[in-house]
């Protein structure tokens, strides 16, 4: 099978982050058994959706894992005008969602698997394809750790096909997600002294962490490669907030959001972010006693990607390209957490990230002959 014909039967499976994955995986089980090759799943807990990893090639040192998820962003209220889950044809472009993000990837390894068999690897070659990527990129820990536990050898090189346009990316934004609720005190809003309102506070929590980052780029905290090229925090939702305007708020949630340069932490903004609630909750304690802060994490952190342009791996698949670019991209993907789990990461994939998470997504023919192009080179590479 083509790369396009095998992206027509990936897109066709409406397979979102947070939902089971187990019709898509059953797919490519079943494309793997047809060429004998044996792969190990990962499931969730609830053994409702699953990661898959396989090694094609020798059990040597030295190996480059193919990575990509299999899970996509929703359609709804998007302005289609083809079916989403049906590879259209229009053109130089190949419609639909996960075309670009990231399933054009995904068919390209799937593709070029019979050569890869057939080839005489001295280098194994390893697929890596994960779930709920889209929803905090959460299955990759488990899986990179699990290629580390099952393998006797240990790959070395990590390729997460990422909509790159091919090129070489080398650093990534890292990202985690919080929500704060904060419980104050009813009352008649003329009792705004007396009591404590949770809107009101949790709107002085808001701006303190726009001062937090107002604060690192002032000190200095600034890389360049990015745009913006400085750690971001951003409130993007306050739900559960009072009921009438002339009653004081007892609740008050929202979500908000820190993307990360590589030289700071999340962990660390949200350890400041916790010590400050503390002492906002002792000052205001004896006006209500029970004032409380509470912070969780609704998306694990997701590591930067900080790979140096000196790495073997940059120069590798900079030859594999044919080009001599690299970036850095200010989204978050699994290639930081590859990376924190000890392997040479780098994004490289078909695509333009412009086109994902949008109505009309697409992937350029052109784009996919490139991947697959790459595909044959990574196979000599890996031959030699």
């Amino acid at each position: 099978m083509t790369s396009t014909e095998i992206l027509q039967k990936l897109v066709s499976f409406p397979v979102l982050g947070g939902m089971s994955n187990l019709s898509i995986l059953e797919w490519i089980k079943d494309y793997l058994k047809q060429h004998d090759i044996d792969f190990t799943l990962v499931p969730n807990k609830e053994q409702t959706k699953a990661s898959l990893h396989c090694r094609i090639g020798p059990a040597v040192d030295g190996g480059v894992i193919l990575s990509g998820h299999m899970d996509v962003v929703p359609v709804e209220g998007q302005d289609w005008e083809t079916d989403p889950f049906l590879l259209i044809e229009q053109g130089d472009r190949l419609y639909a969602r996960g075309s670009c993000d990231m399933k054009g990837f995904i068919a390209c390894c799937l593709a070029a698997l019979p050569k890869i068999k057939s080839a005489s690897l001295k280098r194994p070659i390893y697929f890596a394809f994960s779930y709920d990527e889209e929803i905090g990129c959460l299955a990759a820990p488990e899986l990179a750790q699990n290629i580390k536990n099952t393998y006797s050898e240990k790959p070395r090189y990590a390729i997460i096909g990422e909509p790159s346009m091919m090129q070489t990316v080398i650093g990534q934004k890292g990202i985690m997600t919080c929500k704060t609720v904060v419980n104050g005190s009813a009352g008649h809003s003329s009792r705004i002294k007396q009591e404590v309102s949770a809107i009101h506070e949790a709107a002085r929590l808001i701006i303190w962490l726009e001062d937090y980052m107002d604060n690192l780029i002032d000190r200095g905290d600034i890389d360049s490669r990015f745009t913006p090229p400085h750690t971001s925090i951003h409130c993007g939702l306050i739900e559960q907030s009072g009921i009438a305007p002339n009653v004081i708020a007892d609740s008050c949630t929202f979500l908000w959001d820190v993307r990360v340069i590589p030289k700071n932490n999340a962990n660390t903004i949200l350890q400041n972010f916790e010590a400050h609630c503390r002492e906002v909750e002792n000052r205001l304690r004896p006006r209500f006693t029970g004032f409380k802060i509470s912070n969780e994490i609704h998306h694990p952190a997701v590591p930067p990607l900080d790979t140096n342009e000196t790495d073997d791996i940059v120069s590798i698949v900079n030859s594999l390209t044919g080009s001599s670019n690299t970036q850095t991209v200010s989204y978050a993907a699994e290639a930081g957490q590859f990376s924190e789990a000890g392997f040479k990461a780098v994004i490289c994939g078909p695509g333009d990230i412009a086109q994902a998470h949008r109505a009309n997504e697409f992937v350029a023919k052109e784009q996919l002959k490139k991947c697959d192009k790459f595909m044959e080179q990574l196979i000599s590479w890996c031959s030699s």
